[in-house]
């Protein structure tokens, strides 16, 4: 078994397929299938399953996956620890972002100040919902992922904390109200907004034995704001999930706090900190120094 094959059963099993996992790794859909069929054969056991549309992990082949993950996260640290040692700072780290609060409004400001001290670190990129980077960074695909705190699965570094508003169509009644309480949207047609905020939303009506009246459920942020423009609903979003220039580009929304206020942490995940390669502890600390330095980032 070589840190290869492990390396390519990692990407077959993220990509889906041979061939892109090939193109991913520079190598040829030959090399890819040898390499999964000599660690099939090592291992006695069939990790994956071979279909005309994708490629499907086994039912085992899952659980090596986590091991042959592991297995290579601790190289990578092994090599970082080496580097630093000689006095360079060499790596790869990989980040799982969501959406426009952290992608857009924490990782530019983070990324600029880590690649300017660690320009020799490779930095990739993963973006998707929040629950999906929850996963990555369970899996071992990521080594770090922005999320929504607390998290107690996780060890975590708190970075910005923003809070729910609502955002109204001009010309509503409730837009002449300083802030709004749960109840009254409660009894507003509803855009719920699927791209992560919905998990912090529903909950927080359940809990005051409310149901927002859902009429859309969209999962792109720029068809919600359409939405709301146009006076077909109301909805609820986090302040840093917003555009910058949002009253220029959507004249006819408002934004209004609620009553009382929903507050919202953001920060980092890790599986393990105090065990992470040296480019993942230095990536949350320089997260934590920059986020410090710009508490106004929304």
């Amino acid at each position: 078994m070589t840190f290869t094959q492990l390396e390519i059963f990692v990407m077959v099993a993220e990509m889906r397929g041979f061939t892109s996992a090939a193109l991913r790794l520079g190598i040829s859909q030959s090399a890819v299938s040898h390499a999964i069929k000599s660690l099939e054969q090592e291992l006695d056991a069939q990790l994956v399953e071979r279909e005309q549309a994708a490629v499907t992990v086994t039912e085992l082949g899952q659980r090596l996956l986590l091991r042959a993950r592991e297995i290579l996260g601790l190289a990578e640290a092994m090599r970082q620890d080496a580097a630093v040692a000689r006095g360079l700072h060499k790596g790869l780290l990989r980040i799982g972002s969501f959406g426009p609060t952290s992608s857009l409004k924490l990782l530019p400001a983070i990324l600029q100040a880590y690649r300017t001290r660690y320009p020799g670190v490779e930095v990739q990129i993963d973006e998707g919902p929040d629950g999906a980077v929850l996963q990555w960074v369970a899996d071992r695909r990521v080594d770090v992922g922005f999320a929504v705190l607390p998290d107690d699965r996780f060890d975590t570094v708190p970075l910005v904390e923003d809070q729910l508003v609502a955002l109204l169509p001009r010309d509503h009644p409730l837009a002449a109200r300083d802030a709004v309480t749960l109840a009254e949207l409660s009894e507003q047609p509803f855009i719920m907004p699927e791209a992560g905020c919905s998990a912090l939303i529903e909950p927080l009506f359940a809990a005051a034995g409310l149901g927002p009246q859902v009429r859309y459920r969209m999962s792109q942020m720029v068809t919600v704001l359409h939405l709301v423009d146009n006076g077909d609903g109301i909805t609820v979003l986090a302040e840093l999930a917003l555009p910058r220039g949002l009253a220029q580009s959507h004249a006819q929304i408002v934004l209004r706090p609620l009553r009382p206020a929903v507050r919202r942490r953001v920060g980092l995940i890790f599986r393990n900190l105090g065990r992470a390669a040296p480019a993942v502890q230095a990536f949350a600390e320089i997260a934590r120094t920059v986020a410090k330095a710009n508490p106004g980032t929304a």
